[in-house]
């Protein structure tokens, strides 16, 4: 019997809207290009919003996943004063977020997937006529097709980095004049996002373990303590894609296949799941998934959030670039002022997790 609707993707956005669509008594099957057991991409630290941890338990597949919780976040620029702190209670939350590692969230959501009986096809191929009968085929499946590509003179550094004192609940984002460099707290060890220059970014995973270590504490400064020990350094290249549209016929567009971020404030995931709540909610339980019209509506209901994450995150990543001291001042000063502000750290900081709109 073919699935009335098709999501290609089982990652973590795709495995999310399963689970969301069979809880409105959706048919739903997953297709997955990889094959079963085949090495996922390089596993690399996420940060899951308080949001997302309201969508996921939503989908009944937040309890299986071993969390690291952040209570604040540290903001800093490397060469300026400036530096503000924002915390659970300026958000009004119980925390602000989460750290875990992506291949062990993958694993997690598709084993939780399989067990509620939701077919995943790996090694499966795009819909064709095999999936003619889909009335609706949602792409999940990643970043593709037709998009407006911006590539940042940037590469992300990922790496897990041991410390003493061993990390806590805090997480760190310093601005260098390369790009941002993130430091996030799992397991007593910090997962290491630090974005540079190609360049400079083949020579941080290429030198001797710790010659990065001193390389990074320069970067970083002395807050988080020392770097003992580095593990798995691996090299991203960064872009911003968006498509033009989130819909076609019968065709909608999540998550990566609908924008992939820079990594500056870590929004990309909790961008993606907050689409796959507002599509499982639209749709509901509608006769016809793929009706245009819950398209169109879906897509309207997406494009402000969409539209002010994309655009704050890649101001974010070139804003701190450089080192004029003017800039450098007038960007401390800034912060300085965040900092002075509740009000502001709290709008902030709840835009961070809900996006322009709580989540209902």
């Amino acid at each position: 019997m073919h699935a009335e609707i098709v999501i290609l993707g089982a990652g973590p956005v795709g495995c999310t809207l399963a689970l969301l669509f069979q809880a409105r008594r959706r048919n739903v099957r997953l297709i997955e290009r990889r094959k079963r057991g085949e090495a996922a991409p390089a596993a690399r630290p996420i940060a899951l919003s308080y949001a997302s941890r309201i969508i996921l338990e939503r989908a009944g597949a937040w309890h299986p996943l071993s969390v690291a919780p952040i209570d604040a976040i540290h903001v800093s620029q490397a060469g300026g004063f400036g530096q503000t702190r924002m915390s659970a209670a300026d958000a009004g939350v119980p925390v602000l977020g989460y750290v875990i590692d992506s291949g062990s969230l993958s694993a997690s959501l598709a084993a939780q997937v399989e067990a509620a009986g939701i077919e995943i096809d790996y090694a499966g191929a795009l819909p064709g006529a095999a999936d003619s009968d889909a009335m609706l085929v949602v792409h999940a499946e990643g970043s593709g097709g037709t998009v407006n590509e911006k590539r940042y003179e940037q590469t992300a550094v990922v790496a897990l980095v041991e410390a003493e004192p061993a990390s806590a609940r805090t997480a760190y984002e310093r601005f260098t004049a390369e790009g941002p460099l993130a430091l996030l707290p799992v397991g007593g060890a910090y997962g290491v996002v630090w974005a540079a220059r190609a360049e400079r970014a083949a020579a941080l995973v290429a030198m001797p373990e710790q010659e990065f270590l001193e390389a990074l504490a320069a970067s970083f400064g002395p807050r988080a303590g020392r770097f003992l020990a580095a593990t798995g350094r691996t090299a991203i290249p960064l872009a911003l894609r968006v498509r033009e549209t989130r819909t076609r016929e019968r065709h909608v567009y999540v998550g990566n296949s609908a924008q992939t971020l820079h990594p500056v404030a870590g929004q990309g995931l909790n961008l993606g799941l907050r689409d796959a709540w507002e599509l499982a909610r639209v749709i509901g339980q509608a006769p016809d998934p793929g009706d245009p019209a819950l398209l169109d509506r879906y897509a309207s209901r997406r494009r402000l959030d969409a539209f002010a994450t994309v655009r704050v995150t890649d101001l974010l990543a070139g804003l701190f670039l450089g080192t004029h001291p003017l800039a450098s001042a007038a960007r401390s000063a800034a912060m300085c002022a965040i900092d002075a502000c509740a009000p502001v750290r709290r709008f902030f900081a709840r835009r961070m997790i809900y996006g322009p709109s709580a989540i209902p």
